[in-house]
């Protein structure tokens, strides 16, 4: 029961917070200077033509009924359509949609796979001075560095030189999968650079606060083995900031994908979401940043979820603790 309120609460929370975001990109998306009509005709079109491109749209209604007709028709999931290519919302979308998530995945695979075995190690060796100067150096740099930067150097490098990569020239994983790791593997390596660099450092900083824990000081002194101390002891213990910031970098993925796709050519979702924004496509612009926030919501509440589940002080099992 307690588990269920939980959950109730949660998803309370998660509707108001998506019902005030709604009204936050629709008038957001209204402000923006220079609306459909100026930027599809150009500066000298007529009021007359443009008063005909509004109307053909319902962009003359008033204002509230208009989000009333958006609101409406995106809780059954039509997110109406574009007004550049006359094609459902989620079509587009989906078509872009395998791009993003591709890397997205792969960034979030680095951060598992690579950030938090390099924490862990560089914060068990934190004593000896290369190994500990040497990550701290890699991860300053990892996160010191725009990947906006980091990917021109390599586009660069891999357009001017042949080092057997390609840039451009992306191949849909279902069509030939050898061609499309070749294109997406360099995006993905950019975009997990700042990823693991944070997700080690967080690591690392968790796994220095555990092992000095006096339970720790009782396993060494009981001839413990180191790995079994930290696979038993210290990455439960230290697993809570992990979590937490691994949800905060897939928000962060969704963002820097979008660079990303701008900088080797990737028809993704976010590179089309920018498109829209300067041709005021309103229904992309507003599916897109609602989809987002659905992702970002729905991450935050499993993350909450997952702490409870690994520390009962924390989230579902707080109210548990302070009942007994």
């Amino acid at each position: 029961m307690r588990l269920f309120s939980w959950w109730l609460r949660r998803a309370l929370s998660a509707v108001v917070t998506l019902f005030l975001v709604s009204i936050l990109i629709f008038a957001a998306s209204r402000l923006m200077p220079g609306g459909f009509a100026e930027v599809v005709l150009g500066p000298f079109a007529s009021p007359e033509q443009k008063a005909e491109v509004s109307a053909r749209y319902g962009l003359d209604q008033n204002i509230l009924v208009q989000y009333w007709l958006w609101l409406t028709t995106a809780l059954t999931g039509d997110f109406g359509i574009s007004m550049i290519s006359g094609e459902p919302v989620t079509t587009e979308f989906g078509l872009r949609l395998p791009v993003t998530a591709e890397l997205t995945v792969a960034g979030f695979a680095a951060a598992i796979c690579l950030g938090v075995p390099l924490g862990v190690y560089t914060a068990v060796r934190a004593g000896r001075g290369r190994t500990a100067a040497v990550g701290r150096l890699a991860s300053g740099l990892g996160v010191s560095v725009p990947e906006f930067v980091l990917g021109s150097i390599v586009v660069f490098l891999f357009s001017r030189f042949a080092l057997g990569l390609t840039v451009g020239g992306y191949v849909p994983l279902s069509e030939d999968p050898g061609q499309n790791l070749r294109s997406m593997v360099l995006p993905a390596a950019v975009l997990s650079v700042f990823v693991i660099a944070v997700t080690a450092r967080t690591t690392r900083d968790a796994v220095l606060t555990v092992l000095v824990e006096p339970y720790i000081t009782a396993a060494i002194a009981r001839g413990e083995s180191p790995w079994f101390i930290v696979t038993r002891h210290v990455l439960r213990n230290a697993s809570i900031p992990v979590v937490t910031v691994l949800s905060t970098i897939t928000a962060y993925l969704l963002g820097g994908a979008v660079i990303i796709e701008y900088l080797f050519n990737l028809p993704g979702v976010g590179s089309y979401i920018v498109q829209a924004v300067g041709r005021r496509d309103y229904a992309v612009v507003q599916a897109g940043v609602l989809l987002a926030a659905v992702v970002f919501i729905v991450l935050n509440t499993l993350t909450d979820a997952a702490a409870g589940a690994l520390d009962p002080r924390f989230g579902t099992g707080s109210k548990a603790r302070r009942s007994r």
